[in-house]
C-alpha cells in the first residue's frame, strides 16, 4: 500500500506466479527487531484485542472473513478476505482488530516485527485512553 492507502500491482502479468498484495515503507524498523507471524482467530461477532500497541510494524493479510480495523487518527474500517493490513506500530493505538460479521468466523496471519526485550502487544489503558482521545478519529454514527 502506498501512503494513500493503494497497492501497486507489481505481480505477474498472466495471474500465475507472485500477486502484490500491499507495498508499504513502514516509518522505522526497531533495531535488533525480530520477526513474529501468528494466526488470529475470531468467532462471530468477536469484539477482538482491546485497544493496543505494537514495537514495530505489522503486515496482514486476512484469509476468511472480515476485520473490523481502526488506527489512531484514521476512520473505522472493513478489511475484508482476500485484502492486507497495515499498521506502523510504535506509539500508535490499535483501537480494533475484532469479527466484522455477526454470523461467519473471520481469520488472518499477521507478520509483526518486535524490538528486542519489549512485549509484542501492550494493551493501552483507560487512562492514556482518555488522554489520547483527541487523536482518536470520529466514531461512525449508530444509525
Amino acid at each position: 500500500m502506498d501512503s494513500a492507502g493503494g497497492a501497486h500491482d507489481h505481480g505477474s502479468q498472466d495471474g500465475v506466479g507472485p500477486r502484490m498484495l500491499a507495498d508499504v515503507t513502514p516509518p522505522f524498523i526497531p533495531d535488533g527487531a525480530s520477526g513474529m507471524t501468528v494466526v488470529v482467530e475470531w468467532p462471530p461477532g468477536h469484539p477482538g484485542t482491546p485497544p493496543h500497541r505494537h514495537s514495530g510494524p505489522c503486515f496482514g493479510y486476512v484469509i476468511e472473513g472480515a476485520v473490523r480495523f481502526e488506527l489512531e487518527g484514521e476512520p473505522e474500517r472493513v478489511i475484508k478476505a482476500g485484502e492486507p493490513l497495515f499498521e506502523p506500530g510504535g506509539d500508535m493505538i490499535h483501537y480494533q482488530n475484532g469479527n466484522a460479521l455477526s454470523d461467519a468466523p473471520t481469520k488472518f496471519v499477521v507478520t509483526m516485527l518486535c524490538a528486542p526485550g519489549q512485549p509484542m502487544l501492550t494493551l493501552v489503558d483507560d487512562e492514556e485512553l482518555e488522554q489520547r482521545a483527541h487523536l482518536r478519529a470520529p466514531r461512525p454514527s449508530a444509525d
